[in-house]
């Protein structure tokens, strides 16, 4: 009797305590966090990844499937995308679900296991230039050495991570003879050790990496994180900047402030909020472009100059500093300069429009004849007119028209006062005369 009061009292104790202190992770099923790498590999994806990775180890994830289809991509998004792969210690899966190449490629082998389905492939990593063109020397040899660092790290052999990114490499019997680039077909991945596995479709994988009894999370892109990808792409960026600098190049010569304008600094708003929702651009790049953008507003109504200019010099320094990379972003800010001076060439030559914004720094109004402004009276009604000569005409002198006396000037020689003459010119304020005819016969 005693013993069983004991033992009721010890499973109170032990249910108070299961209560008050859940053993959740006893009875959760494991997470699996499932990421697709879509697309280009570029400095937006990394920022979604990101959040993703720190979604995963904020819930303690048991493993992240990287679902990797890909031509490949940026070189230095691809770094920085490998650093994140390499900071956690959650087991790392990459499914290549149809083609990983080039940085897919780089990224695959930062994987702790590779899983290809049938028709997949793996390699083509040649790093290439913005023109599509083979890179220098320099970073050609960085590019080989990281690819070969990937494949050590996780125990692969590195000359077929090489022979990926280096004609050099001779493997004729994978397709990659001396001067072509190696690209592994699912199968021979795996002979060679570059792939774990085949796998018909996710599921299968699952089955294969002992995961399919897991919770598996889904994560996708935001509609920002999507937009951010899509303007942070180098293609994109001097597109965008290029309606901007268009946009609000017409609008200075339209009168007010209408669509162009809208439409330019709708341009650098989308600059600005994808970049910083990418992770590119901070605070201070932001401000730095309000700050200039308040300066040249303020150059209307300060004379000198000195503030626009400086207020311009603030607005490139901000777009350079919110870029992913300054050499790109000085090229693509060329480009909407010369854009822009296209633009005003062709408003000016073929439209025949005028700046109207410089109506309020510099004075546009003439005083022509044709505006209605005259310098002085013009008496050509005083053709034909004769009158007497009040003092001699040396040849200027001045002549009586009825009680007017008027300044007038000799269309030859020297006329004696008291004379009749004949007005046969009036030019402004220079009125010629000769004598009459009677005069003459005289």
């Amino acid at each position: 009797m005693r013993r069983r009061r004991i033992l009721s009292y010890l499973l109170v104790i032990w249910m108070t305590f299961l209560l008050a202190f859940p053993l959740t992770s006893a009875f959760a099923s494991s997470k699996v966090y499932h990421i697709p790498i879509h697309d280009e590999v570029e400095r937006g994806l990394h920022a979604f990844l990101e959040r993703a990775f720190k979604e995963a180890e904020e819930n303690y994830a048991e493993a992240i499937i990287l679902d990797i289809h890909t031509p490949g991509g940026f070189v230095n998004a691809a770094g920085d995308i490998a650093m994140l792969m390499d900071a956690t210690d959650i087991r790392k899966i990459a499914y290549i679900n149809k083609d990983a190449h080039s940085a897919g490629a780089f990224l695959a082998l930062h994987a702790d296991e590779i899983y290809m389905v049938p028709s997949g492939t793996i390699g083509a990593a040649a790093v290439i230039d913005s023109a599509g063109n083979a890179a220098d020397l320099k970073a050609h040899s960085a590019w080989v050495a990281q690819m070969e660092a990937a494949a050590e790290s996780k125990g692969r052999n590195p000359i077929y991570a090489r022979a990926m990114a280096d004609v050099s490499v001779d493997l004729p019997k994978f397709r990659a003879e001396e001067g072509n680039l190696l690209t592994l077909s699912a199968s021979e991945a795996k002979k060679v050790k570059y792939s774990n596995g085949t796998v018909s479709n996710f599921q299968d994988l699952l089955e294969k990496t002992q995961l399919n009894g897991s919770d598996i999370v889904p994560i996708e892109p935001t509609f920002a994180e999507k937009l951010a990808r899509f303007i942070t792409n180098p293609i994109i960026v001097p597109i965008l900047l290029s309606i901007a600098s268009l946009g609000l190049v017409v609008e200075l010569y339209s009168p007010g402030f209408g669509v162009p304008g809208i439409m330019g600094l709708s341009a650098l708003g989308l600059f600005f909020f994808g970049h910083m929702v990418a992770g590119l651009a901070g605070y201070e790049a932001l401000l730095l472009f309000i700050v200039g953008l308040a300066l040249v507003v303020a150059e209307f109504f300060v004379p000198g100059g000195i503030v626009g200019i400086f207020g311009g010099v603030l607005i490139l320094l901000s777009l350079i500093l919110a870029g992913a990379n300054m050499m790109q972003m000085i090229i693509a800010i060329f480009i909407a300069l010369v854009v822009a001076i296209i633009g005003m060439v062709i408003l000016m030559k073929f439209f025949g429009k005028k700046m109207h914004v410089l109506n309020k720094l510099v004075l546009m109004d003439a005083t022509t004849t044709e505006e209605g402004y005259v310098s002085n009276v013009n008496r050509t009604e005083l053709l034909g007119k004769v009158g007497t000569t009040v003092t001699p005409l040396r040849p200027a002198g001045t002549m009586l028209f009825g009680s007017e006396r008027i300044d007038v000037v000799s269309e030859g020689g020297y006329v004696d006062a008291g004379k009749h003459v004949e007005v046969i010119k009036v030019e402004g304020s220079r009125i010629v005369v000769r004598r009459t005819e009677e005069e003459m016969e005289e």
